[in-house]
């Protein structure tokens, strides 16, 4: 946008929006029933790094969203991808969502 009044969108600007972005659709995979955490996936290359700030177990860069999820045995895992490929498919821009399951833990224990 030019002009008069016109504000310009930064690099700042577009690295807050992603952060944002990355941060609610990792809230978003957390409250899905049968996912224990987020993984960073092999080598932590599933993560959002942003200058001053990394999340971890998601990347929503270009054309897909990229999960990476450590999932319990409450339910089968691919009802597990398939509930996180739902919770973020249309907070994530109707990209596709790839869901990596790299790790599998028996019990959850909860913190107080």
């Amino acid at each position: 946008m030019t002009g008069p009044g016109a504000t310009a969108y930064t690099r700042a600007d577009a690295d807050a929006d992603a952060k944002a972005e990355a941060e609610t659709l990792a809230e978003l995979v957390r409250a899905c029933p049968g996912v224990a955490g987020l993984s960073g996936g092999p080598f932590g290359t599933v993560a959002t790094y942003l200058p001053g700030a990394r999340v971890m177990g998601v990347s929503a860069d270009g054309d897909t969203v990229e999960i990476a999820i450590v999932a319990t045995l409450e339910r089968p895992l691919p009802e597990t991808a398939e509930d996180v490929r739902q919770a973020v498919w249309e907070p994530g821009g109707g990209r596709p969502v790839n869901v990596h399951i790299d790790d599998v833990v028996i019990d959850v224990v909860e913190e107080s």
